[in-house]
């Protein structure tokens, strides 16, 4: 049985849960609402504040399922309760990034500003520009508005400029000889 798969999934206080039919699960909490089609083949039990995740059988596609749906709905009840955040570093003459709310604009070394507006998020910047700190409740969207700025200007590996994870380490080549 899958380790993770069978740990309960514990309900904080202030953190409601609701399973409707075919697992569509709806998780309300002080820092919002999220609602997820979770696999059907899994059955999902709710026993005061705890909800476990059962597998039908031990095929492989269902051991696979099994943990994942519990990773998912625990994801869910963080990100509702505590949220999630990711911080990325920016490393370069000129680079900096404007965040106020759920707009960011990035200056990276283009002709012209990039810019994300992403509802539900929020972008936090510090004075210089130089930090990045990206925050919501859906640990998916985060993580993958994290990587789409990193993507902007990925670092690189002569001078090390560009946007990073907060302490990512970027591996320097050294650079060409020159003449003699």
């Amino acid at each position: 049985m899958s380790r993770v798969g069978r740990r309960p999934v514990v309900i904080p206080k202030g953190v409601t849960v609701t399973i409707a039919p075919d697992n569509m699960v709806t998780v309300k909490g002080p820092k919002g609402t999220l609602t997820r089609q979770l696999s059907q083949d899994m059955q999902l039990t709710q026993d005061g504040n705890q909800v476990m995740v059962q597998r039908p059988t031990d095929q492989r596609q269902h051991r696979a399922l099994h943990g994942l749906t519990r990773v998912l709905l625990n994801n869910m009840v963080i990100g509702v309760n505590e949220g999630f955040q990711k911080t990325l570093e920016i490393v370069g003459v000129g680079y900096r990034a404007d965040g106020d709310g759920s707009k960011l604009v990035l200056q990276l070394g283009y002709s012209h500003p990039i810019e994300f507006n992403v509802p539900g998020l929020a972008f936090e910047t510090d004075r210089s520009g130089r930090k990045l700190v990206i925050k919501g409740i859906d640990k998916e969207v985060v993580g993958q508005i994290a990587a789409d700025v990193r993507s902007c200007r990925p670092p690189e590996p002569y001078k090390g400029k560009g946007v990073r994870y907060q302490g990512e380490y970027v591996r320097q080549k050294v650079g060409k000889a020159g003449k003699r």
